[in-house]
Formats: structure tokens, C-alpha cells, sequence
């Protein structure tokens, strides 16, 4: 999986310092919130800058981004800026809880996929419009699709998160059943490439913290 993992030349056109952390992890103890991630959640929430989110360097260089490839940023939020305009972290479940945690703690987005939903290669392009996106709509499974030119994260099956990392499918999602995932830490500049692995650092000991059975693979995709 790591390897075949790519960065569209479309995608660095569009934004050549965009880099990608990916981690793969075994063994992970799936389940619900638990005391250690609400622990983990009510911190983060603590260490929220001050600021408006919008002010923010790293959220400022996600908002160019978005504009660029024709993305209202005020109406669609990245990741990362969605979630620290929250003003509480949401329990989501264990795993997602600790991913919640590092992308606030250094700001920057990071996504997380069940790997045995994930279909072929990990890839971030600019859509054609085409590509299935499984979604809910009032709790029903529904198929939508990107604009045309709309950076995406998809596989062979279709798009597995749009806008770059503003909603994910339905499909590959992590869930409390979750026992292998890939993560995909996000950066652009001026977020430095140190900055980004201390990040990639942070996330993999949160996850070996919950089991010896954890494996951890990474690999820096775009540097």
C-alpha cells in the first residue's frame, strides 16, 4: 500500500509544496471512545489557539488551496479548520478521536481509512466529475460526484474523500470495528517538513500507546 501511494503531477501543479505523511497500522484495537481518547480530546480542545482558525498560517495555505482549485473556503472548510472552529472536539470513536487530536495539536489535516475497505492504490488527483462518492443522504446510502477538477483522494473504486480532505466517503471510513487503517497527514507551506513528521511521530505513539499489537509503516510521498 505505501508504495504505490501517489501524488497527481496535476495536483503539484496546482500546489507543488503539497507533501503526504501516510502511516499504515496493524493490529489496532478498534472500539468506541473510551476515557484515554476523551482524555486526549478534552486537551486538545485546551490547546486551541486563541486566534480565529482563518488567521492560522497553516489553515490560511489550505484556504489558498481550496480558492485554486474553485472551493468556496468560507463554505467549505478543510479539516482541519472545520475542526477547530468546533470549540469541543467530537468523540467519534477511539481511533478517530486520536487522529482528531494530533490534526488540532498541529494543525494540519489528517484523514484516516479502514484498509480492508480500501480497493487498490491510495491516489490524490484532480477528478474528471465521474467518480463515484458513497454517501448518506438522511440516512440512506447515495452515490455523488465531484466537480470537475476537484482535488480528490480516491482508489479503484471511486472517490474516497473530497475537496482534498473535507468529507470522507462512506465506504472507508474507520469505524469501531477498525483493526488496520492508513493515515494521511497533509502539509503544505509554510508548515515546515519537520513539522510534519513531528506530527507522524505524535500520531504513531498515541497509537502504539493503545496496544503492543500495533504496527506502524510510514512513508513521505511528494517531498
Amino acid at each position: 500500500m505505501l508504495t504505490s501511494i501517489t501524488i497527481d503531477p496535476a495536483v503539484h501543479a496546482l500546489r507543488p509544496d503539497a507533501v503526504v505523511l501516510a502511516l499504515v497500522a496493524t493490529g489496532l484495537p478498534g472500539g468506541p471512545s473510551d476515557d484515554g481518547s476523551r482524555a486526549a480530546l478534552a486537551e486538545a480542545t485546551l490547546s486551541l489557539p486563541v486566534t480565529p482558525p482563518e488567521e492560522h498560517p497553516n489553515v490560511i495555505a489550505w484556504r489558498e488551496a481550496y480558492r485554486a482549485f474553485g472551493a468556496k473556503p468560507q463554505r467549505t472548510r478543510c479539516s482541519v479548520e472545520a475542526l477547530m472552529r468546533r470549540g469541543g472536539l467530537p468523540e467519534v470513536n477511539r481511533l478517530v478521536d486520536l487522529y482528531n487530536v494530533v490534526s488540532v495539536r498541529h494543525v494540519l489535516p489528517v484523514g484516516g481509512e479502514d484498509l480492508s475497505r480500501y480497493r487498490g492504490a491510495a491516489r490524490l488527483l484532480r477528478a474528471e466529475g465521474t467518480e463515484p462518492f458513497e454517501v448518506l443522504e438522511a440516512g440512506v446510502p447515495a452515490i455523488d460526484h465531484p466537480s470537475p477538477g476537484e482535488v480528490v483522494w480516491c482508489d479503484d473504486e471511486g472517490v474516497t474523500c473530497r475537496r482534498w480532505n473535507w468529507r470522507q466517503c462512506v465506504r472507508t471510513r474507520i469505524t469501531e470495528d477498525t483493526t488496520e487503517a492508513l493515515f494521511l497527514l497533509e502539509r503544505l507551506a509554510p508548515m515546515t517538513l519537520d513539522a510534519l513528521r513531528e506530527a507522524g511521530e505524535d500520531l504513531t505513539k498515541r497509537l502504539r500507546d493503545l496496544s503492543p499489537a500495533v504496527r506502524i509503516e510510514s512513508r513521505l510521498i511528494g517531498a
